[in-house]
């Protein structure tokens, strides 16, 4: 195998392609963009492993244009201008398209450099990014541009590309075996990236053939060339907020299992702190009121978490989850503060009233500060005065919930106006 597998099994042909087929699947958007030859500027954003290139290279073959390829790792504005340059002679003279891989990695000014000739059309590009390219790709360029999501590979179609895979290792090991379970194995342990499935083949082919007479690809050797599923995560990057933003929903949605899940894949990856902050804000922002204890049950899962450490932190925090999960929801507080912050962004605030002003100085009652306040003890808790500033008088922020603890605080309000 002097190349390697993946570059060796490269489609060539969208019907060669695995996965994708949200986007290449008869009568899709890009389906019908690449058959009909007309290429408009174009990024690609997935995960890596999942075909980006490879649509980039079949799209850029079926053009009729000279092809220049350009890494955003490597690439300098040196390079971007010789490919501009190339415009005035007879291969660029149709126009040229520009495969631009991890073009996240340009800076802005390098991204300028390309725009002038993006819009003009002398210049086709097709760019790939693992990053949101509504993050990091300046915006001029991105407008220019019609992004299409690349999602990981499913291992129902990965096991197409590793049954291809071992058919042509055949070819050069014909008394090559596969045990069964082998190819289920490799597709469901690789992530969804098919590029690390066909390296896990070749490492698993390499092996066989190098210590056995007669090659034996064993499900033992797969599950030791694969370890264990690859789960896909980037501290910093769209995984990592996909997964807490799943995590925070279905805690919300009252679902456990899939809350479970989330919190499983966040602590697999050795992010604890995330999960753990996510967790604690949940316990005000929609169990809150309903169940008022629940951010102290909590708060002390998650001080114990961190105290732990990894793994056994993860008790604690599946503990909080599950409480969360089960208990009573309500977002009255966060709804209440949200109403109360948006009258004072907009101007809606007014002078303290002079009686619930401080009056703990010499001359306060001078200024007439804190005179005729009632305190509500003196009154038998409650005593009706008003408290809000007076262009904000009869304002509500704070609707009672419907669960069982807000109606009881909301019983217990009425009870206490009805006295007086």
């Amino acid at each position: 195998m002097a190349s390697p597998l993946a570059d060796k099994l490269r489609p060539h042909t969208l019907a060669d392609v695995v996965g994708q087929t949200h986007l290449l699947g008869e009568g899709r958007v890009l389906r019908r963009i690449i058959d009909g030859g007309s290429i408009p500027n174009m990024i690609f954003y997935g995960p890596s492993g999942v075909g980006k290139t490879t649509v980039a290279n079949i799209i850029a073959s079926q053009a009729g244009k000279k092809l220049y390829r350009l890494n955003g790792t490597t690439a300098s504005t040196a390079d971007i201008k010789d490919i501009v340059g190339q415009l005035d002679t007879f291969e660029g003279r149709g126009g040229v398209v520009l495969y631009l891989d991890e073009i996240q990695y340009l800076n802005k000014k390098q991204q300028q450099n390309l725009l002038e000739f993006i819009e003009n059309g002398s210049i086709t590009l097709i760019a790939s990014t693992t990053e949101n390219p509504y993050f990091y790709i300046y915006n001029a360029v991105l407008s220019r541009c019609t992004v299409f999501e690349f999602k990981p590979v499913e291992p129902a179609e990965i096991s197409r590309a590793v049954q291809r895979a071992f058919a042509l290792c055949r070819e050069e090991y014909p008394l090559l075996t596969v045990e069964p379970g082998v190819t289920e194995h490799i597709a469901q342990s690789c992530g969804g990236d098919v590029r690390k499935a066909l390296n896990a083949v070749e490492m698993l082919v390499l092996s066989a053939v190098s210590s056995q007479e007669v090659p034996i690809a064993t499900l033992q050797a797969a599950q030791e060339v694969s370890q264990r599923s690859t789960n896909r995560y980037d501290r910093d990057g769209d995984i990592h907020y996909n997964l807490l933003s799943a995590l925070h929903k279905s805690i919300r949605g009252s679902d456990e299992n899939a809350a479970l899940h989330y919190l499983a894949r966040l602590l697999d990856s050795g992010d604890l702190l995330s999960p753990c902050r996510r967790i604690l804000i949940t316990a005000s922002e929609d169990v809150g009121l309903a169940y008022p204890m629940a951010v102290v049950i909590v708060k002390n899962c998650i001080d114990s978490a961190l105290q732990l450490g990894l793994p056994e932190a993860r008790i604690p925090l599946a503990q909080a989850v599950i409480l969360l999960c089960t208990a009573p929801k309500s977002n009255s507080a966060l709804m209440g503060i949200e109403a109360a912050l948006a009258d004072v962004r907009g101007g809606g605030f007014g002078d303290v009233p002079d009686f619930l002003k401080d009056g703990h100085y010499s001359g306060a009652q001078k200024l007439g500060h804190s005179i005729g306040y009632q305190n509500p003890h003196a009154y038998g808790g409650w005593v009706d005065q008003p408290y809000l500033p007076e262009k904000l008088r009869g304002r509500v922020y704070y609707q009672f919930g419907s669960n069982k603890t807000e109606q009881a605080a909301l019983a217990y309000r009425r009870q206490q106006r009805e006295k007086k």
